[in-house]
């Protein structure tokens, strides 16, 4: 089962070229999803100028090799290991789903491309699938903010939820259905269809923050580097000029070391 092209079964109903013709679909929906996404978010727009007026009030000008090493722990830190999250159980679950939906996706495109695909890309397949339904589930019932911290019900669902369940649709659909043995019976429409939500639905969702979110890393990074902090209060507070700049006039007599009170207990008081 896991060694056996899932995908290679199904030529005896439909032409290989009907599944090309898909993921190729799929990839336009993709691209097409993501920059009606950004034009009409305005998402692209706003970094560009962010970033534009960070630059012209910058107090260290950054040269290109600095800009580079920024890019590079960017890329290392807040995308290939998820930096952003301070939670080590969320960013495990979201690792799991980054790396497993990368795997699964890739894995599909080669099996339904090449149907003589060695049995090694079916193994990833199975692992990017399993790896996605860990990774989400587990965030889906026991993460969430709304069910961790909240205490509303593991079923509530919203629009913004899209994403996550319809990814969750896919890969477990797809697993049932290639456990089952394949072929284009109902598992396999059904798989089919929750595939498509979730490629279709990039403007609904949140699938296009894989792209943009990185762009914020970097510019996060270039105005703490430049001396800018996204005009906000740096570390040294103690300094009349950065007590001046702090937007809540409460705050700008307090104390650099205010304790960690937040982090003392889990928000679990529903």
């Amino acid at each position: 089962m896991f060694t056996i092209n899932p995908f290679a079964g199904l030529s005896a109903s439909l032409a290989p070229s009907v599944m090309q013709t898909y993921v190729v679909v799929m990839f336009i929906l993709v691209v097409a999803g993501t920059l009606f996404d950004v034009v009409h978010k305005g998402s692209a727009r706003y970094f560009f100028q962010k970033f534009r007026r960070s630059k012209a009030k910058a107090v260290q000008p950054l040269g290109g090799g600095e800009l580079v090493s920024i890019a590079v722990q960017t890329a290392v830190v807040d995308v290939l290991a998820s930096g952003e999250f301070c939670n080590p159980r969320r960013r495990i679950a979201h690792l799991l789903g980054m790396y497993g939906f990368v795997l699964y996706v890739l894995a599909t495109v080669v099996l339904v491309f090449n149907a003589e695909a060695g049995s090694v890309w079916t193994q990833l397949w199975w692992l990017g699938g399993l790896m996605i339904c860990v990774g989400g589930y587990w965030f889906w019932f026991f993460i969430r903010v709304d069910v961790a911290a909240e205490g509303n019900s593991p079923f509530r669902v919203v629009k913004a939820d899209l994403f996550i369940l319809s990814l969750l649709a896919s890969a477990t659909l797809g697993l049932i259905w290639a456990a089952a043995g394949g072929g284009t019976g109902v598992l396999f429409w059904l798989y089919i269809l929750a595939t498509t939500v979730l490629f279709a639905g990039v403007p609904w969702s949140k699938f296009a923050h894989m792209f943009f979110k990185p762009a914020a890393a970097f510019e996060k990074r270039v105005s703490k580097a430049n001396g800018t902090a996204a005009n906000l209060p740096t570390q040294t507070r103690d300094d009349p000029e950065q007590q001046r700049r702090h937007s809540m006039e409460l705050l700008r007599d307090a104390p650099m070391d205010m304790g960690l009170g937040i982090k003392r207990e889990a928000p679990r008081h529903y």
